[in-house]
């Protein structure tokens, strides 16, 4: 799949950190999905059996792919690999794959908002749920181990009901972000339009619900109900919301969920949190640093201060080590050596990259940015990164 440069825009500054036979035709039997050839655990599906496939499931993952694409290459032994250890998931998981370059596929793929798949850079990952009427964007990792780990989370309800402090543990431990909501019966619109909330964004954070307030961390009485409590890892430990219209609740859960610094590191690139912040329309602001400098920390203190101020109005502030980086610097046609280094990418997703040498020069370069004073910068040629640099 070759990749156009209005393609690389789409994912843009995130890209350079990314992974970076005889089709088994399915059989019914016995009530249950079978393959023709039981060495393949990956399910291949097409316009004709798709939909009688998937109204059988009430969760199944589905890879719309071009066969030549590189990463499409890179995915299909982890794919294959991680479909073959959830198959003994109780209930199994299932993974499929649609060819979306086949003719008889592109009315199937554009149903699934892929109008054109050659413009992809990646291949488009979903989840259906609940015998597909619920789809949803996968934005887990691209490994086998991660893949596994992802999806045995998202299989879970959308919702994880606490009745015992053994449960709390359960929910609370090892999620950095946990939306919790208490309600004196699980009925009605608030609790309705809250279990819609989790559904939609149950890829990214971590829902559970409650009637008893002690069984929630700090949730001593008198916790007003219903009410929304979301638990993280930074600035204030835990925030509260009353409203539950859904747009508002969404908006407050992506909006409180979010530091006002993240950390970007090769680690965290398929972090949901990570590809939300790097696909949504808001300003991205990244700070490259050299961390092992003694004098990064004046400048990590001036950029904490800025995001501070900017807080609401549009603006994501990120930080990473230029080492972490490597991909990014190259991609923006800079050099490690230039560190410290500031790149932008605005809401059309041009971008900008400027080396600083002064703490003060992060907020003149915003400012620059705001009365449209910066030259964006240009790449004459289409950049991916091999695997084997990230």
């Amino acid at each position: 799949m070759v990749a156009s440069k209005k393609s690389i825009l789409v994912i843009s500054l995130l890209v350079p950190f990314l992974f970076l036979g005889i089709s088994a035709a399915p059989k019914k039997k016995g009530g249950k999905i079978k393959f023709e050839d039981e060495s393949e655990f990956v399910l291949t599906l097409t316009k004709s059996n798709f939909s009688d496939t998937v109204s059988k499931l009430k969760f199944v993952v589905v890879e719309f792919y071009a066969p030549w694409c590189g990463y499409h290459k890179i995915l299909t032994p982890e794919y294959e690999k991680a479909a073959s250890i959830l198959s003994s998931h109780d209930p199994p998981i299932v993974l499929a794959k649609v060819d979306a370059t086949k003719k008889k596929n592109k009315k199937l793929a554009v149903k699934y908002g892929i109008s054109d798949i050659d413009s992809q850079l990646q291949p488009v990952l979903k989840i259906l749920r609940k015998r597909g009427k619920v789809v949803q964007d996968y934005k887990g990792p691209r490994d086998a181990d991660g893949i596994v780990a992802y999806l045995k989370k998202q299989a879970d309800p959308v919702s994880i009901l606490i009745m015992t402090y053994t449960e709390t543990k359960a929910v609370f431990g090892g999620h950095n972000v946990v939306v919790a909501g208490l309600f004196t019966n699980f009925a009605g619109e608030e609790f309705q339009n809250f279990i819609s909330v989790a559904e939609k964004l149950q890829p990214e954070f971590r829902f559970a619900h409650t009637w008893n307030a002690t069984l929630l961390p700090r949730g001593k009485p008198p916790m007003k109900m219903p009410i929304v409590r979301l638990f993280k890892p930074f600035n204030e430990p835990f925030v509260d919301f009353e409203d539950f219209h859904i747009d508002a609740l969404e908006k407050f859960i992506r909006e409180a969920s979010s530091p006002l610094v993240t950390i970007l590191t090769k680690d965290n690139m398929n972090d949901p949190s990570i590809v939300h912040i790097f696909t949504s329309e808001d300003v991205k602001v990244i700070l490259l640093l050299d961390m092992a400098d003694k004098g990064s920390n004046t400048y990590k203190a001036k950029y904490d201060e800025i995001a501070k101020s900017y807080k609401g109005k549009g603006m994501r502030f990120l930080i990473s080590d230029i080492e972490d980086a490597y991909g990014m610097v190259k991609f923006l046609g800079a050099d490690k050596n230039q560190a410290p280094l500031l790149a932008l990418e605005s809401g059309d997703k041009k971008k900008y990259v400027k080396p600083i040498r002064a703490p003060e020069d992060i907020a003149t370069f915003i400012k620059e940015y705001e009365s449209g004073n910066l030259v964006p910068y240009e790449d004459t040629e289409t950049k991916q990164v091999a695997k084997d640099e990230l």
